[in-house]
């Protein structure tokens, strides 16, 4: 399965693809960001987040889409935007036909470091490890964070599915 990951955000959206190889190990696809400058309009930086995340999928092919689940932001205004900017990424893989997953940051933290309250630098050196590449820029390192919590977690979800069916 092939994961786009994203850390949605009004001026820097990280994205990042991962691939599990089938056999518990992971491709590193690849990563980076979504740059709009602070003098461009909203509309403007959402339009720029929609084409970017559009030509990502049509030359990337993932099957699926992990998002990080909205956070209490430190004001309205923040939180308004993250939720603009949560709604187009939604939007643009729906329209690709990608299947949508949201996980807390306490849960991507926990599924890459096993701690809930793991520091950013933590989550980038856990994430550059498993995928035998260097991580640069938060954004980034975040999206493929989320996007290996996906693969994770769905290899979970299938590994209690599959004993269930021996047990029965």
């Amino acid at each position: 399965m092939r994961v786009l990951g994203i850390d949605p955000g009004s001026l820097v959206t990280g994205y990042g693809i991962v691939e599990s190889d089938g056999s518990g190990g992971f491709i590193h696809v690849c990563h980076g960001s979504i740059r709009c400058g602070p003098h461009l309009s909203m509309e403007e930086r959402l339009k720029r987040i929609f084409e970017g995340l559009q030509d990502l999928i049509s030359s990337h092919r993932p099957e699926a889409l992990a998002i990080e689940k909205v956070f209490v932001a430190k004001n309205a205004s923040s939180a308004l935007k993250l939720g603009h900017v949560r709604g187009i990424v939604i939007l643009s893989a729906i329209q690709k036909g990608l299947k949508v997953f949201q996980y807390t940051p306490m849960e991507v933290k926990k599924a890459i470091t096993g701690y809930g309250r793991a520091e950013k630098g933590q989550i980038q050196s856990v994430v550059s490890r498993f995928l035998g590449v260097p991580v640069e820029g938060k954004d980034a390192g975040d999206a493929l964070a989320v996007a290996l919590c996906h693969l994770f977690t769905e290899g979970f979800r299938k590994a209690v599915k599959d004993h269930l069916k021996e047990v029965r």
